[in-house]
């Protein structure tokens, strides 16, 4: 039995985080239930991505609504709107990311809600919480990238701020949302209480950076520099980064600088042996080391380093990485629906030793209303 059979969850959001959210859900066994507008459906249906046509539901769609299905309503439509509301009475959660305000206005906030079904589980997620003064801006990965600090974090003191190159705070406030909704379906089962489960863009970007933002809050002085060349974290000392080899690139992470200096025979490395020196000193420490790699080959270096436990790794493209990893970690999976068959990342959960799979695709729209759109 999965982990979540028999609950059941309306989905009223749209793009990434919310159905991130929903995508564990579903992977763990919950059955999810897109709402969404006849005809065009959600808006990530059509989303532009990597020059592929999108005009019948695109890659990143197909990606993050497997396993799904879908219901087609119009919210300011009142019989519609009535059909939706017939729905929650089954359901256990409702998630949504509107913009602060609009749920209500459709009918469907938190205490609207919860007189149909008292002990709902009600999750909103935002970009930038229901208060402040953003909380009407757009909620969008990259803006809230820029605004909560976490692009200045990457690339070299020397570059302009350089944006993380995937939606990284999407998909990790989405893992925080399916948290606090599984920790409120706990608290439901053995309290018999519902709830209102919320986050933001703005809260996942802060939780993803405590680290640096607990040095920046504690310390008195912390150096929050980007280092000027070959930068990886602008809080930690050289070695971290990344260093360009003949026929390639390498990482180095975390290392007392006396096991790197023998690993490369590079004895200028020696001179810097005040634990200080490391981050002080790490543009003049990261030069050498790029200077001794510049000319070498991954054949030779990694085996090198790998022999003493020196934390290194290749960098490696999609293709290379799917390449070794793919079959053994059985990293994708085939997945069908009326939309098509096409191939998808799988749950990176496993469960009593098994890997959870499923093979259900992304669904048509309205797909469980008896209507759908004539050009699907």
């Amino acid at each position: 039995m999965a982990p979540l059979e028999g609950i059941k969850v309306l989905d009223f959001s749209q793009f990434l985080a919310g159905p991130m959210a929903t995508l564990r859900l579903a992977d763990l066994g919950a059955q999810v239930i897109k709402v969404e507008k006849p005809h065009s459906g959600e808006l990530s249906r059509s989303l532009d991505y990597a020059g592929l046509d999108a005009s019948h539901a695109g890659a990143p769609f197909k990606s993050i609504n497997r396993n799904k299905s879908s219901f087609a309503a119009d919210l300011k439509d009142p019989a519609d709107r009535e059909r939706v509301r017939e729905l929650i009475h089954s359901a256990d959660v409702v998630v949504q990311n509107f913009r602060p305000g609009v749920a209500e206005r459709l009918g469907f906030g938190f205490e609207q809600v919860k007189t149909l079904k008292p002990d709902i589980i009600y999750a909103s997620f935002t970009g930038y919480g229901p208060e402040g003064p953003w909380r009407h801006l757009p909620g969008q990965d990259l803006l809230v990238q820029a605004r909560s600090g976490l692009m200045w974090m990457s690339g070299d003191g020397s570059m302009p701020p350089i944006p993380i190159g995937i939606s990284i705070v999407d998909v990790y406030g989405g893992a925080i949302l399916a948290q606090g909704i599984l920790a409120a379906l706990l608290r439901k089962f053995r309290h018999g209480l519902g709830g209102h489960v919320e986050t933001s863009l703005m809260e996942a970007a802060v939780d993803l950076q405590f680290q640096e933002l607990g040095a920046l809050l504690n310390e008195p002085s912390p150096r929050m520099e980007r280092s000027n060349t070959h930068s990886g974290h602008p809080l930690l000392p050289a070695p971290y980064g990344v260093y360009e080899l003949a026929d390639g690139w390498i990482a180095l992470a975390m290392m007392p600088l006396k096991e790197l200096a023998e690993s490369l025979e590079l004895q200028e490395l020696l001179q810097f042996d005040d634990p200080q020196s490391a981050y002080v000193e790490r543009d003049r420490i990261k030069a050498l080391i790029a200077a001794r790699l510049r000319d070498a080959t991954l054949a030779d270096t990694l085996p090198r380093l790998e022999e003493r436990d020196i934390w290194c790794a290749q960098v490696l493209d999609h293709r290379a990485m799917l390449d070794q990893v793919a079959e053994v970690l059985s990293l994708t999976q085939t997945v069908a629906s009326s939309l098509g068959t096409s191939v998808a990342t799988r749950c990176p959960i496993r469960l009593d030793g098994e890997i959870i799979m499923s093979g259900l695709g992304a669904p048509a729209i309205g797909n469980t209303t008896g209507w759908a759109a004539a050009d699907q």
